[in-house]
């Protein structure tokens, strides 16, 4: 069996090593680097990766998270999680991005990487890994980054309101009522989301329910009790957001990558 020890892969003689490791539901892997770049894809399963730098990203099975090599990074599993993690040799990784971003995992990257991960941990005598890595280099370098970053602040103050918004994304206090837990008058939270985040409070909160609605409605949950949990009114409400945030419906968004597929989403109302 192939390992599932990331440290075998960062001195390998293959230029890209991928790793295949499966994960009980809940499953935490604390903070830790790599001396290599790394290509973060569930095959099945959902992921949040958080950089202690950069911020969160939830990475549904129709995502991957490029993340550079040295950054500091914890993953949490949802519920079972069937990985698929691609190491990067650094002087090739630096031609694809120098900060973290979620691409899509188009098919063809799929069977791609799919097919690294069967390939031996040693290099492959006849060089026909050589072409797939070359091919997986060039898709992931091109592919366009997705809008799936929830940055995180420093600020003490302000990460209270944003870690009980991670909690509970559907609170609906606003910034003045969220005064008083902070310890800070809402026009200093609002300079601090501004000058932390780069969002404003409501633009943030916004992006953490759309997290949390990636999260849920890849677990399969029905997009009604999604829009509830989060405080929307209606699914058309709910529906409104994701597609103004994403440009697609949650269901549209869910099978891009993956043609026709229809066991990514049960619902009984997703337009």
């Amino acid at each position: 069996m192939k390992s599932t020890n990331p440290a075998d892969y960062q001195h390998t003689q293959r230029p890209i090593a991928a790793m295949p490791k499966n994960f009980p539901a809940g499953s935490y892997i604390p903070p830790h680097t790599h001396r290599r770049a790394q290509l973060a894809w569930a095959e099945d399963g959902v992921m949040t990766v958080t950089a202690a730098e950069e911020g969160t990203w939830v990475v549904p099975p129709n995502r991957a998270l490029f993340i550079p090599a040295g950054t500091v990074h914890s993953i949490r599993m949802s519920r079972a999680v069937a990985m698929r993690a691609l190491y990067i040799e650094p002087r090739l990784a630096r031609t694809v991005a120098t900060t973290c971003k979620v691409i899509l995992m188009t098919g063809l990257l799929r069977e791609l990487v799919l097919e690294a991960a069967h390939a031996p941990l040693d290099d492959n005598k006849n060089g026909r890994m050589r072409h797939v890595e070359a091919l997986i280099l060039d898709e992931i370098r091109t592919l366009r980054a997705q809008p799936l970053h929830l940055p995180m602040p420093r600020d003490k103050r302000l990460r209270t309101v944003c870690e009980a918004l991670l909690r509970k994304p559907g609170r609906e206090e606003t910034l003045e009522q969220w005064s008083d837990m902070a310890g800070a008058s809402s026009r200093t939270l609002a300079r601090l989301f501004a000058g932390e985040t780069g969002m404003s409070f409501v633009d943030w909160r916004q992006q953490a329910r759309l997290s949390a609605a990636l999260v849920q409605l890849a677990e399969g949950a029905r997009v009604a009790s999604v829009a509830r949990t989060l405080g929307y009114a209606s699914v058309s409400a709910f529906t409104a957001m994701f597609r103004k945030a994403l440009g697609k419906t949650p269901r549209d968004y869910l099978f891009q990558g993956y043609g026709d597929s229809t066991n990514l989403l049960t619902t009984g109302e997703e337009r």
